[in-house]
């Protein structure tokens, strides 16, 4: 079962999944390519940050676990969302795995730039295609590598624990999960677009996959 965008939401009383993107940061506002970079949110990305928490909390949803990437901003996302929704003291875990996409020989230059060096075709081969790496980078492909057997390995057990779990990391690193929940194509994966800190959530099947899904709004 792959169920819409649109599907009803889960309860509160449910286990569910939480994805959240990391707020606006420093080099997303510039518009440059930033992969393992580790800049910090802007005041917008804190402020996106505390929505996220606020309507995390206004639905409900009390976490027995999280889940982040060793850059400071998703675990940052991840500090202001747990204290915006009262939730400030749950067991965290802070994983490189989850890390976003490293694009390599692209990492600070403007995205205008680069396509001017490199040519918008291939640019946007290099952002797009499933398993294309920009030069001395990730494809989507290899960076589903670490965060899959990530998530099998630390976060499905407690979610087969009866826990509700929040996982905050990077566009790249969360598509190529929500490629396996949603049973995507390399194709469809591809449709994927993740608004900064704008909560996704998924309840499971005792079997892993997905019951409903649903993006909570403000």
């Amino acid at each position: 079962m792959t169920p819409s965008s649109d599907s009803k939401a889960p309860t509160p009383g449910d286990n569910v999944l939480v994805l959240v993107r990391h707020g606006e940061s420093e080099w997303n506002r510039l518009n440059r390519f930033t992969g393992w970079k580790d800049v910090g949110l802007t005041e917008e990305g804190a402020a996106e940050a505390h929505r996220a928490g606020a309507m995390i909390k206004h639905a409900g949803y009390c976490f027995g676990a999280a889940f982040t990437s060793t850059l400071k901003r998703a675990h940052n996302t991840l500090d202001i969302i747990l204290e915006e929704s009262g939730q400030g003291k749950i067991p965290t875990l802070k994983a490189a795995a989850l890390n976003e996409r490293d694009y390599g020989e692209l990492v600070g230059i403007n995205k205008e730039e680069a396509r001017k060096r490199w040519g918008a075709d291939q640019v946007h081969i290099w952002q797009r295609s499933y398993d294309i790496a920009p030069p001395g980078g990730e494809s989507l492909k290899d960076t589903a590598f670490r965060v899959v057997p990530f998530f099998e390995k630390w976060i499905v057990p407690e979610l087969q624990k009866g826990k509700s779990v929040i996982v905050v990391a990077h566009g790249n690193s969360l598509r190529s999960l929500i490629m396996v929940l949603d049973r995507l194509s390399p194709d469809e994966v591809m449709q994927v677009e993740l608004p900064t800190a704008s909560p996704l959530v998924y309840r499971l099947n005792a079997d892993g996959s997905v019951a409903e899904k649903h993006a909570l709004a403000a």
